[in-house]
């Protein structure tokens, strides 16, 4: 529950203290002092969106601190899970630069605004005025009938598979489609791999078959070159080779005067080692370079073929050719196998399907079980309430698979027996509507086991017996958690267990915790206005002498 709150620099509110009662605690104060931006504050602090305008003093933080006691609400483990230090007084502070720039803090370790939404969701839920009006969403319908039974973890794997079977339906659309569309390009891309692949090409066979064109080309002249380097080096009169060795034998001749000389004719004969090896390769290729149109003529042609399949393609070497080879070619293969790929996936679609249907199948059954007595248990309450021929129909109607199961779930509503229930929404009016939200919320936080409930006017469009019938059942709640209403009703406002009232000082919102004399002041005040008559005085006495 919520035990301490502390709000600094938040729209006119300067600095607030308040310290709340375990059980039901009210709040009241003239419209405009300031409760709704204690609502507003309270949002901030339980993860709602900032608003870096409703700064009071922009040269500071605004801050606002929570202490809650968590004792007994086993949430030891999400406390483990994010590595936060479990404390039973847990403190949860959130800070707004002026920049706009928010933080989190969790007893204070910091934390994301998701984690800080997830544990509050454990610790208090907040309903105000506005919120009546989701009785005409099917969500909040379908959320409420799935709390009472006892289903949403079902709800949640369903809702996980659903997104999967839509997931895998998109995924077997995109197949199709595209199967499709390949069908009509597989006479064309047949043809091109049949192209290619006769082509049988081969990795850097451009670059040898230009090499060999410019040999051929150059045939003659390169033969006239060759043979000159031989007679060069290996003529048998005047050859380089043959002087060399004259002048090796000449050298070991003097060796043993000279012995320079062993050293010169080894490096002469190295020399001549490497020179005849030259003459060697020049002689092999003298004879294997010849004039040959024919071979020319085919490398030719080759080239030619290779250079028109790379225009084609947009590509500027056989290796990029090769890369759109292989890619046509799966392109054809996956057209080849898409009827097994889409069978597949037809088959995991219906998996899934299946799947989603049987967890559909078990919300239906499980929120058609506890339709009836959910109805049965608003009724009661609302007969409480001063609408003792209220009824209420839980219809559960059969779709198609949708996001929250297979089921339409309508809340139909009449106060008036002699009136067929209609959908509540359309029917029921403004003070209706609270009550109905006042059942629903009290069956739904005691299911739930939430500590604290804080009601935000939830009494709007009801006065008199019905106000008092309301007061009795959220004092009613406030014996098994933590209640704090914000109300306009002296009936009740006399309920509470604690009361604080929230004016304004010096153009300051201000809160503080009302002793009993200013409690009958503050509800003879609701009672007859700003001039309080014996008469008010009198009656507010009685009222919370009734609260006794």
């Amino acid at each position: 529950m919520l035990t301490n709150l502390t709000i600094e620099n938040y729209a006119l509110i300067d600095r607030l203290d308040a310290t709340f009662d375990n059980r039901l605690n009210i709040i009241t104060g003239e419209t405009g002092a300031g409760k709704s931006i204690l609502m507003g504050a309270l949002s901030l602090l339980l993860g709602a969106k900032n608003d870096s305008d409703a700064i009071k003093d922009n040269t500071r933080n605004c801050v606002i601190e929570g202490e809650f006691d968590i004792d007994g609400l086993g949430l030891e483990q999400l406390f483990a899970d994010n590595d936060i230090e479990y404390e039973r007084h847990t403190v949860i502070r959130r800070i707004i630069s002026p920049s706009g720039k928010s933080r989190a803090y969790v007893n204070d370790q910091p934390v994301q605004l998701a984690l800080l939404r997830e544990l509050c969701g454990y610790l208090i839920d907040i309903h105000s005025q506005h919120q009546n009006l989701i009785l005409s969403s099917e969500q909040f319908r379908i959320h409420a009938l799935d709390t009472i039974a006892e289903c949403n973890s079902v709800a949640d794997k369903y809702r996980k598979t659903y997104t999967e079977l839509a997931r895998l339906r998109t995924e077997l659309a995109a197949l199709r489609a595209q199967s499709d569309q390949s069908r009509k390009d597989e006479d064309w891309l047949r043809h091109q791999v049949d192209e290619l692949a006769s082509a049988a090409l081969r990795d850097g066979e451009t670059e040898e078959l230009e090499t060999e064109q410019r040999i051929l080309e150059n045939a003659d002249r390169i033969g006239e070159r060759l043979g000159a380097l031989c007679n060069l080096l290996d003529d048998e009169n005047t050859g380089i080779l043959l002087r060399l060795k004259e002048n090796e034998t000449a050298l070991l001749h003097i060796a043993a005067d000279y012995p320079s000389a062993t050293e010169f004719a080894e490096r002469l004969r190295s020399v001549a080692i490497e020179l005849k090896d030259i003459c060697s390769t020049a002689s092999d290729d003298l004879e294997r370079i010849e004039s040959n149109p024919a071979r020319l003529d085919e490398i030719n042609d080759r080239l030619d073929a290779l250079y028109s399949l790379c225009r084609k393609h947009r590509t500027d070497s056989v290796t990029k050719l090769i890369g759109v080879r292989d890619e046509l070619t799966a392109r054809l293969n996956a057209i080849i196998d898409s009827d097994e790929t889409i069978a597949q996936a037809e088959q995991r679609t219906a998996d899934c399907a299946k799947q989603a249907e049987k967890l559909a199948r078990q919300l239906h059954d499980a929120r058609a079980k506890v339709a009836p007595e959910f109805a049965e248990a608003v009724v009661k309450i609302l007969a409480k309430v001063g609408m003792p021929d209220a009824r209420m129909e839980i219809r559960l109607t059969p779709i198609s698979l949708s996001a929250n199961g297979a089921d339409a779930v309508d809340f139909l509503f009449s106060a008036n027996a002699k009136i067929e229930p209609r959908p509540i929404d359309k029917i029921a009016s403004g003070g209706e509507l609270s009550r109905v939200m006042l059942a629903l919320k009290a069956i739904l936080a005691q299911r739930l086991a939430l500590p604290t409930i804080i009601f935000d006017e939830i009494d709007t469009g009801v006065s008199g017996r019905i106000a008092n019938a309301m007061g009795e059942v959220i004092a009613a709640l406030a014996q098994s958690m933590q209640v704090i209403d914000i109300t306009h009703l002296p009936q009740i406002a006399s309920k509470g267990n604690r009361h604080f009232l929230v004016y304004k000082a010096d153009s300051t919102t201000q809160i503080r915790p009302l002793d009993d004399n200013e409690r009958i002041e503050e509800i003879a005040k609701m009672l007859s206005g700003e001039t309080v008559t014996e008469s008010a005085v009198a009656q507010a006495k009685i009222l919370l002498e009734n609260r006794q």
